[in-house]
């Protein structure tokens, strides 16, 4: 008897057995969603990253906006690099500390952000739509634990 390769049956059972195994594989599926929303929306993810902190936060250093959003320096250059040829940031030199740059989102960035922030609730509603509102709650919840973030 052959298996049928139309229906995954394996995948569920080690997902069920092995979390760290479903949490990557359910990961690598959202960035890969999100990846394509930005591609249609012209912002990268990791711009659209920078520019919502820099909002929230004011101007800071590239290495701090490294470590908070989780992404390599190597390749936050690169970000702020095309952030500031879009004419979405500046880089400025740090008055805290002159041998390094703060980056600074422009008016331009400002509104370049709430274009792509007003697509978010759609692409959130679409990739979470297996979920109801209180389980995607409970998810947000559970991952803030995992990732010891502050509720």
């Amino acid at each position: 008897m052959t298996a049928d390769r139309s229906k995954p049956t394996y995948f569920p059972q080690l997902a069920a057995e092995r979390l760290d195994i479903a949490l990557c594989r359910a990961s690598a599926a959202v960035a890969r969603a999100a990846d394509a929303h930005a591609g249609e929306h012209g912002l990268g993810v990791g711009q659209h990253l920078v520019l919502k902190m820099l909002e929230a936060v004011g101007p800071c250093s590239q290495q701090t906006l490294s470590e908070e959003l989780r992404i390599d320096r190597t390749v936050m250059v690169s970000v702020c690099d095309d952030l500031e040829k879009a004419g979405h940031v500046r880089r400025e030199r740090n008055p805290r500390d002159r041998r390094s740059y703060a980056v600074t989102i422009t008016d331009a960035g400002r509104r370049r952000l709430a274009e792509a922030e007003a697509s978010i609730p759609e692409f959130l509603e679409d990739t979470f739509h297996g979920l109801t509102s209180a389980e995607r709650d409970q998810l947000s919840a559970l991952l803030g634990r995992l990732l010891r973030l502050p509720d």
